[in-house]
């Protein structure tokens, strides 16, 4: 991975789920590996990085999936994908080490981790045996401080931190540890501060606009805004109508130091980030 130039990186979200809280889901599609193709064609067609495909929703109040019928959803579509586009990179978005792990033998290339290593005890080993780039998210999400909506989706309520920008980067590096120790390479970690997950809407606002003290740890940051609740919740709009409310978030995002954005709408999150990083890089004389 070399993030030293001036590009933000770009990846698309690829939701084989039946229950996506931004209803862009392709599982219950009549043909979903067919669809996984459209849509991962026209991803790339916009500019994408990186296709992120997961196959359990990690929405507020979402149902666990057992990792059979993950490994039954997203496997086939990563491998048609694979065969479709040898040279994308293809991310797993799963917490999951068996299901990584199959993703990887079938064509995956990144791990995507919600839990940062800290829901399966043997997912670190698997990105350090396949020496692979991995995103380690902090989430303290809990399903009884989930409060949803019906327009709105779900949001936290009640989240209490004793020190709320120092309490995630200390579980940030946790999970750093965690890899370390694995032997996962220092060059191979990513880290997400977690819109969204375990983060009340007042929160996940000022954890956006003070990301560059998570940017200080010393490793790329992954920013996943896109349509997220706490847009819905300072808009007043549902899921569909939360582009630009998106695109402000990642402007200040990048701003404030992410490598990578992770976007429902491609074509809109390419442009905004190229304008954005023509801008802060430009000069005369």
């Amino acid at each position: 991975m070399d993030f030293s130039s001036n590009k933000t990186w770009v990846m698309g979200i690829l939701n084989v789920t039946p229950d996506s809280f931004s209803g862009d889901g392709i599982w219950t599609t009549n043909d979903p590996i067919d669809a996984a193709i459209i849509q991962a064609k026209q991803f790339i067609r916009q500019g994408v990085d990186i296709l992120d495909i997961g196959a359990e929703s990690t929405r507020p109040g979402a149902d666990i999936v057992d990792e059979q019928e993950e490994i039954k959803r997203a496997i086939p579509i990563i491998k048609a994908v694979r065969q479709e586009f040898p040279t994308v990179i293809i991310s797993i978005d799963t917490y999951k080490a068996h299901v990584a792990e199959k993703a990887i033998e079938n064509g995956a290339n990144w791990i995507n981790d919600v839990w940062g290593f800290k829901a399966d005890p043997e997912m670190a080993a698997i990105a350090a045996k396949y020496n692979v780039p991995c995103i380690l998210m902090h989430n303290r999400s809990k399903t009884n401080n989930a409060q949803i909506l019906k327009n709105l989706g779900g949001r936290y309520v009640g989240m209490h931190y004793q020190d709320f920008i120092e309490d995630i980067k200390q579980e940030l590096i946790e999970s750093v540890k965690i890899g370390l120790q694995a032997g996962v390479r220092s060059e191979n970690i990513i880290l997400d501060p977690g819109i969204g997950f375990g983060k009340t809407v007042e929160q996940n606002l000022y954890l956006l606009n003070h990301l560059d003290a998570i940017k200080s740890l010393g490793f790329p940051i992954l920013l996943g805004p896109s349509r997220k609740s706490f847009i819905g919740y300072t808009l007043n709009l549902p899921p569909q109508d939360r582009l630009e409310g998106t695109l402000a978030a990642i402007v200040v995002g990048i701003l404030r130091g992410a490598d990578i954005i992770r976007v429902h709408d491609v074509q809109a999150g390419v442009r905004v980030a190229t304008m954005v990083n023509a801008i802060r890089n430009s000069q005369i004389g």
